[in-house]
């Protein structure tokens, strides 16, 4: 028998044009305090924030999200808050901000395997 795994997940997304609040799902952040579980999927449809915004700076916006997923998995070169606990980055991670990258409010789920889940989010919500 598995063990369910009660899990939280939130919904990266990019702000082509900040003051017009529309958004781009570009990845999920899954986390398991309980298995000290983190995982970052992201992908740039570059095609999809081009129709935003001709002027968006692509590659700004890839460094940022591979800094984002240093910092959830634990990187520790990458930024200080990759040095705290799993729970503690999910939280800075997931803090309310104003920024071309945004994080949803945590949603709740349960699940057996969390990183078929993190993938199957992934596929439904981004891809």
């Amino acid at each position: 028998m598995q063990d369910n795994h009660i899990y939280e997940y939130a919904v990266i997304r990019v702000l082509p044009v900040i003051e017009r609040e529309e958004f781009v799902n570009v990845g999920i952040i899954l986390f398991c305090k309980k298995a000290n579980f983190i995982k970052v999927h992201y992908t740039v449809n570059e095609a999809k924030l081009l129709v935003f915004s001709e002027k968006i700076d692509i590659e700004q916006i890839n460094l940022n999200l591979q800094s984002l997923a240093n910092i959830a998995h634990g990187i520790k070169n990458s930024n200080p808050i990759a040095e705290l606990d799993v729970p503690s980055r999910f939280r800075w991670l997931t803090a309310v901000r104003s920024s071309a990258i945004q994080l949803s409010r945590p949603h709740p789920g349960l699940c057996s395997d969390l990183e078929k889940t993190a993938q199957r989010l992934f596929e439904e919500i981004v891809l």
